[in-house]
């Protein structure tokens, strides 16, 4: 009695699954291929090459600056007095100091600059996205890229359900042209031995 009762039971989920798996609809798409596709990514990238040229010219200067100082400990040390040595010495190695904590801290705050840039672009692309699916009726879209150098989430799909046109128009731009790679997930790479 037991057996034929949980055999009921588990017909019925299927057959409520089953069901449920007929009115799921799943899309997907890529929002890095959209976001380097939108005019704002240009422009975040315009700003940000801007920014790394400033900060690159103003490295270039403090190491011009640095070069010349040790130029001239080199050709004068031996003529030096210990004390003028011994400060000459420690000058250049804060100077030394100070180009590293530089680079780091223009590195940083060019990360920082672009965090700043692109959320919120990417809030735009998630709320379209979002958007889009509920007026497209999908219940489920899932990104294809997982990141650099990861297996894409999606491995098969049909492009009828690839909702990045949808997104793109919505966000009022031209859908960039198809390419292969844009319209299919990309493929599975076999892990390196």
């Amino acid at each position: 009695m037991k057996t034929k009762f949980f055999a009921a039971i588990i017909t019925a989920l299927m057959f409520v699954g089953a069901a449920n798996a007929q009115t799921t609809k799943i899309g997907y798409t890529n929002v890095d291929y959209i976001l380097n596709n939108l005019p704002d990514a240009k422009d975040i990238e315009n700003k940000l090459k801007t920014e790394k040229a400033q900060y690159d010219k103003l490295l270039q200067d403090k190491i011009a600056t640095f070069q010349a100082k040790y130029e001239d400990y080199q050709k004068n040390g031996a003529t030096m007095s210990a004390v003028i040595k011994a400060d000459r010495e420690k000058e250049l190695q804060s100077g030394q100091t100070a180009i590293q904590e530089f680079q780091q801290n223009s590195e940083t705050a060019l990360q920082q600059k672009q965090q700043q840039l692109l959320a919120p672009v990417l809030e735009k692309i998630d709320k379209t996205v979002k958007d889009v699916a509920k007026e497209a009726g999908y219940t489920y879209v899932f990104n294809t890229d997982a990141g650099p150098g990861t297996t894409p989430i999606l491995l098969v799909a049909p492009d009828a359900d690839n909702i990045s046109d949808l997104v793109f128009k919505k966000l009022g731009v031209t859908p960039p042209a198809k390419t292969a790679a844009a319209t299919t997930p990309a493929p599975a790479t076999a892990p390196k031995k």
